[in-house]
């Protein structure tokens, strides 16, 4: 089995450094790293909170061996807090990695301090390797404008427009959510992720995670019809994330959509942010709703009204709660 084979949907135990330092060839389109903020979160495995410089080291070493495994066309997104941003920034530079974004998720359920602001974000950065060949499908990400939404002005792009570097439609995972993996402290929620995918990779790439935690890149990745590859260095929270894909792949969809473009619309959905009753009451709004979403799917399908509104009381904020 080749290098690159070998690596696909697979969740791997051990240090990642090891791991991808041992790989002969680059395999992995896109990677997503959300690595330990060297801030005191409990992990089962990992001691979050070392000394500044064994850190920035340990850092340097998982990026640039993250970097080994990139295909030349590849993209690598990295989510770190502030402490160590401008830091992770640096030496991505150094290492010859283009910064194309520096993204700022802006969440709802911060942590509340007593005596400064409340922190409510994470950085993202979003590097590629080849500054003028990568992968970027505008138009799995595109949303409506408010000149569409709101002002119905003629002059409005119908493809929509591209969302800003400030991302504020995703909440942190709070414990009431369906999607909440009670085995992690740490979880990323999953539509956050298949912008992500979606935007800066294709069907049957190969996405790569690794610090896959509560496994949610991989479960995206599956669900968006790419390959996966995670590790981490807890048994644990490996043996939970086989579980969880392998739960995926037992899920049967029922109606008219596939696995693919159910996880899209939810996206979409999230991303306008509209009651489901709004949709039920305009049919604009719905006939817009209709066409941003074949945009996003890109697939020459057309998705028409009665197809759609039947899906949408179910996964309509808010936020997937129980």
């Amino acid at each position: 089995m080749s290098g690159m084979q070998k690596f696909r949907n697979i969740i791997l135990c051990g240090d990642c450094i090891e791991i991808l330092r041992s790989v002969g060839e680059p395999f992995a389109d896109l990677i997503f790293a959300d690595p330990p903020f060297n801030i005191g979160y409990q992990y089962d495995k990992y001691r979050d909170r070392v000394e500044k410089n064994r850190y920035l080291a340990w850092t340097r070493d998982w990026m640039s061996a993250c970097l080994g495994v990139l295909k030349p066309t590849g993209s690598f997104y990295i989510a770190i807090g502030d402490d160590y941003a401008a830091h992770v920034r640096l030496i991505g530079e150094d290492l010859g990695l283009t910064l194309r974004n520096w993204i700022i998720w802006h969440y709802t359920f911060g942590q509340q301090t007593r005596n400064k602001f409340a922190r409510s974000h994470t950085h993202i950065f979003y590097f590629v390797k080849n500054p003028k060949q990568f992968t970027f499908n505008d138009w799995a990400v595109r949303v409506p404008s408010d000149r569409q939404l709101v002002y119905n002005d003629k002059r409005a792009q119908s493809c929509g427009k591209l969302p800003d570097d400030v991302w504020n439609t995703y909440s942190r995972v709070c414990g009431t959510f369906r999607e909440r993996q009670g085995w992690h402290p740490c979880q990323m929620p999953e539509l956050l992720l298949a912008r992500i995918i979606s935007a800066s990779s294709n069907p049957g790439d190969c996405v790569l995670d690794p610090f896959v935690g509560s496994g949610t890149t991989a479960a995206a990745a599956f669900q968006l019809g790419r390959d996966y590859c995670g590790i981490d260095i807890s048994e644990q929270y490996v043996e939970n994330t086989r579980k969880r894909l392998t739960d995926l792949q037992k899920t049967r969809i029922s109606g008219p959509l596939s696995m693919h473009e159910m996880l899209e619309l939810k996206r979409l959905v999230f991303e306008i942010g509209r009651p489901a009753d709004a949709y039920q009451m305009n049919e604009k709004l719905t006939q817009l709703f209709c066409r941003q979403f074949a945009v996003r799917m890109n697939n020459c399908k057309h998705y028409k009204p009665d197809m759609i509104l039947p899906l949408l009381p179910e996964i309509c904020p808010c936020q997937g709660r129980k």
